[in-house]
């Protein structure tokens, strides 16, 4: 019976707070005034609206502010339910009230998008409002939108795993590749070589696992990202299948929740195996050991930064054009569509030395570059570049600076002789057979450079002639 009588109280208070409620601010009357026209306001709402246009709120009828009469009884009356009122706990019943008002939710406020009650338009009457279905509608086709670009997400994803698995594929080609390699050379210096011999197997099989286990992870967070986005459009498709006022009143979270700020997946740096590191300049690792059978490469061919339609021997010192486009991965080292190839080491200081077997090729390039170069789109190849090098193209040699300058030479080179000076800023370029000098190229190099080879789209290669080995003892 008590709690009978408690319900019908809080039901109560409701008309009652309606009665004593201002029709401008939608508070308790604070000093309250009444105007000729009978209708009540607080002294402040009173004032402002004089200030507006000195009309009443309520009906329209024009007043002056000295004939507003002070209710004094009602103010009282208004303390005495400011002090004493009980607020109830909202109930399943009030849900689909508006809270100030307690009246239902018919609108929509397209600026602070959330349903309205009719009492609530004064408060909004610079905001656009629309009829609740409207506003649904809306909320819907914005959801909607979100929905498409976390779907185009999910794609974007799917295509990431898709080139994750192949180069899970490429690593495992390029382990057999380097394992073929290396059992090659060490067949012929196997019995003083045994232990070094499993020594890099073991080494190459580590990075291996260790690659192909990094993009594994890179696989497993991604599929969990794609299912974590299937279940959040589930989600909101869901919550968009609602009656309007339960869509509308969520709305805000849901445009919340269908942010996504996880970064795009992107093929890391470093992902391919390091496959200078295995086989280039093998023998002359072992050299100590074996100087006779030993050749020493200074430089050997980095396969991660080849473009597709380059293939290169199983010891990285020889490339040429490919018949048809190699299936390897889009990483961020590999130049393409520019077909060109780096060495596989890079230098930040000292002098260097290495000869290129060019033969009889109409057409190529051959230098150093700095590490930042473009890889990804076409570029003119000059030094403003970033590339020091020289050509053959069509006859004529060329040494490739931002103006062209021709190269006279006395018989065709097949040998070009490449030597870097880091410190004094200079790369020169000579006829390796001749030993006639072709040109000097000078620049302060404040990046770390790589030699840079462009064996052009022809079946002969181009070769890295070994160097020569001397050996001192004291």
């Amino acid at each position: 019976m008590a709690e009978s009588m408690e319900e019908d109280g809080c039901e109560g208070s409701i008309p009652l707070t309606e009665d004593l409620t201002c029709p401008v601010c939608r508070c308790i009357y604070r000093d309250p005034v009444v105007l000729l026209c009978t209708h009540t306001l607080c002294r402040e709402c009173l004032q402002g609206c004089a200030k507006a246009n000195s009309k009443c709120p309520v009906c329209r009828q024009v007043f002056k502010e000295d004939e507003a009469v002070p209710v004094r009884a009602l103010g009282r009356v208004c303390e005495t339910f400011q002090e004493t009122r009980w607020r109830p706990p909202q109930r399943w019943s009030d849900v689909d009230l508006c809270n100030v008002h307690h009246k239902e939710l018919e609108l929509y406020c397209e600026k602070d998008e959330e349903p309205l009650c009719v009492e609530c338009v004064t408060l909004h009457s610079t905001h656009r409002l629309l009829q609740l279905r409207d506003g649904a509608a809306q909320c819907k086709k914005q959801l909607n939108y979100k929905v498409q670009i976390l779907e185009k997400k999910v794609s974007s994803y799917k295509k990431m795993t898709h080139k994750l698995g192949n180069t899970v594929e490429h690593i495992k080609s390029q382990a057999g590749q380097a394992e073929m390699q290396i059992r090659v050379e060490f067949e012929m210096l196997r019995q003083a070589l045994v232990t070094d011999e499993a020594l890099r197997l073991k080494a190459l099989a580590d990075e291996e696992e260790q690659k192909i286990a990094a993009a594994q992870d890179w696989i497993t967070t991604i599929n969990k990202e794609v299912s974590d986005l299937a279940k959040l459009i589930d989600s909101l498709k869901r919550e968009m299948g609602n009656e309007d006022l339960p869509l509308v009143r969520n709305y805000q979270d849901l445009k919340r929740r269908a942010q996504w700020t996880n970064e795009d997946p992107a093929l890391p740096d470093d992902s391919l195996l390091s496959m200078g590191k295995h086989v280039g300049s093998l023998s002359f690792n072992i050299w100590k050991k074996l100087q006779a059978h030993v050749k020493y490469h200074p430089v050997v061919l980095d396969p991660n930064t080849a473009s597709p339609w380059l293939s290169l021997n199983a010891d990285l010192t020889g490339v040429k054009e490919s018949t048809e486009p190699q299936n390897v991965p889009d990483n961020p080292e590999r130049f393409d569509p520019c077909v060109f190839i780096l060495g596989a080491e890079g230098f930040t200081s000292g002098k260097h030395k290495w000869d290129v077997f060019v033969g009889q090729n109409p057409k190529w390039i051959v230098g150093v570059c700095k590490e930042s170069v473009v890889r990804k789109k076409k570029f003119t190849v000059s030094a403003s570049r970033g590339v020091w090098s020289i050509g053959l193209t069509k006859g004529v040699y060329t040494a490739l600076t931002q103006e062209r300058t021709n190269l006279e030479v006395k018989q065709r080179p097949e040998r070009i002789r490449v030597k870097l000076n880091i410190e004094k800023g200079e790369v020169s370029f000579w006829d390796g057979g001749t030993s006639q000098h072709l040109v000097t190229l000078t620049h302060k190099f404040d990046e770390k450079l790589y030699p840079i080879f462009g064996p052009g789209l022809h079946d002969a290669p181009i070769t890295l002639l070994p160097g020569k080995i001397a050996v001192h003892t004291s």
